[in-house]
């Protein structure tokens, strides 16, 4: 379990300044979106959760307080990087613990808002046991209704995570306005071609053109050759 925040840290407004000086760096390298993690059990979700946020300070206490650290780091990012581009925050939803709940993380999506962040990254769990784990039996696009809750409930743009496999799932999630983006993760692992596959499942690239050139124009050709109800996919057993 994460260790309870119960005393001061050393050089507070240091690490906000830090925070900042890190999305300058970002947009210096050509990086054209930031993303600040702040789920699964890192500082910025440490400060949020009752479980994890002990002080009696005015980091602490209610949920105005716990929540004044992470919006303090999250305003330090906004104002060093360019306006033009876009920034993410990624949240766990509930901590998994019982301690934080969607609720919260609607009001917390609300002053994200105001402060000019542009999406949520809607994640779960994470402050106790494994990293990203959430007690909860796991199905497909099991954590969708967090990123559809924080959406319609703070009025802010969402991206949905967590087992969502494949084009048509994604595009599911996308026509149903449950949310903005989907992100890809471990699937991304075990498919390193997710985009490009989901492009062929969809009918967005029909004749391999969003392949490299050296794989599309062979896989073009192949389509040819294949069973009608494979080669839209170019899948073969």
């Amino acid at each position: 379990m994460i260790s309870p925040i119960t005393h001061s840290i050393p050089g507070r407004p240091n690490i906000i300044r830090k925070f900042g000086e890190a999305a300058r760096r970002a947009d210096a390298a050509g990086y054209d979106i930031i993303e600040i993690h702040g789920a699964h059990g890192y500082l910025l979700a440490q400060f949020l959760s009752p479980l994890s946020n002990k002080r009696n300070d005015q980091y602490g206490g209610d949920r105005a307080g716990r929540m004044k650290f992470p919006l303090a780091a999250a305003k330090a990012v906004r104002e060093n990087w360019p306006e033009h581009k876009p920034m993410f925050i990624r949240v766990s939803a509930v901590d998994g613990g019982g301690g934080w709940d969607v609720e919260d993380t609607v009001a917390y999506a609300q002053e994200l808002k105001a402060l000019g962040i542009d999406v949520v990254d809607t994640s779960s769990g994470g402050l106790t046991g494994l990293s990203t784990a959430l007690p909860v039996k796991r199905a497909l696009g099991f954590q969708v209704p967090f990123a559809a809750a924080v959406k319609r409930g703070a009025k802010i743009p969402t991206m949905a995570v967590g087992l969502i496999l494949d084009g048509p799932q994604a595009e599911a999630i996308l026509q149903s306005g449950d949310a903005d983006l989907i992100a890809i993760g471990r699937q991304a692992l075990f498919n390193p071609f997710w985009p490009v596959h989901a492009a062929q499942e969809l009918g967005c690239d029909t004749d391999f053109g969003m392949w490299n050139p050296e794989y599309g124009w062979w896989l073009d050709k192949r389509k040819n050759n294949l069973p009608a109800e494979r080669a839209a996919t170019g899948q073969v057993k």
